[in-house]
């Protein structure tokens, strides 16, 4: 188990904003745990009581609309603190939190959390900030699912998972998603997502193995975008 104080991970997230002896109180009451892909950290309406502090992997925040549909909102990477607004606002969380791959992450109990939030500003203002970039994000989604045809908006997320992400020594996009999951992120049945892919596919833009998808060409899927 790292320390919080020697753990690089913080510098990703508000947590560089508490003291020492802040981080080092955190550290000794947190539970590490692994988390296998697939796997729900927690679910929409339930109460989390902590924030989840992503050390290793990667999961997606969904919310389940009127369809019975599962829309992605954002994917959480390394460095990403999970479950702060649900502190702030007291109240259950509004998202569900699945991992993508297997994750390494550190619970923080909510008591610990709120202790920091209530003495030291700098941290609750820095939360505040990562907030209100969450609001900038949604809001740009919001504008995106409006505007946007679905093609587009395909094209955007395959050009943000690659800038975030990054490559594989083979080229492939780090995050293999599903197909369905590319349709829950864009907001479209997933035979669309598939139907779109498949052209990306035939114009060159992209190339796949399985799963796996290469970006064989980003300036053609920047002008689709």
């Amino acid at each position: 188990m790292s320390n919080c104080e020697h753990c690089i991970v913080r510098q990703f997230n508000s947590l560089k904003s508490l003291t020492k002896e802040e981080l080092v109180r955190i550290s000794n009451c947190k539970t590490s745990k692994t988390i296998k892909k697939g796997q729900l950290i927690f679910d929409e309406g339930e109460n989390v009581n902590g924030v989840y502090c992503i050390r290793e992997g990667v999961c997606k925040l969904t919310k389940l609309s009127a369809n019975g549909k599962d829309q992605i909102v954002k994917l959480v990477v390394k460095g990403d603190l999970m479950g702060q607004r649900s502190l702030v606002c007291d109240e259950a969380a509004n998202l569900s939190a699945t991992a993508l791959s297997e994750m390494q992450v550190c619970f923080i109990p909510k008591h610990e959390i709120m202790t920091d939030l209530h003495e030291n500003t700098e941290f609750t203002f820095d939360v505040l900030k990562h907030m209100a970039k969450d609001l900038r994000e949604a809001d740009n989604v919001i504008v995106n699912m409006a505007q946007k045809s679905v093609r587009q908006r395909l094209a955007e997320a395959l050009m943000y998972i690659h800038s975030t992400f990054g490559t594989t020594d083979e080229g492939m996009l780090r995050v293999v998603l599903s197909r369905e999951d590319y349709a829950n992120i864009v907001g479209t049945a997933t035979e669309s997502a598939i139907r779109i892919l498949s052209q990306f596919k035939k114009e060159g833009f992209i190339s796949t193995k399985g799963k796996q998808i290469k970006i064989e060409d980003l300036t053609a899927l920047k002008r689709v975008s």
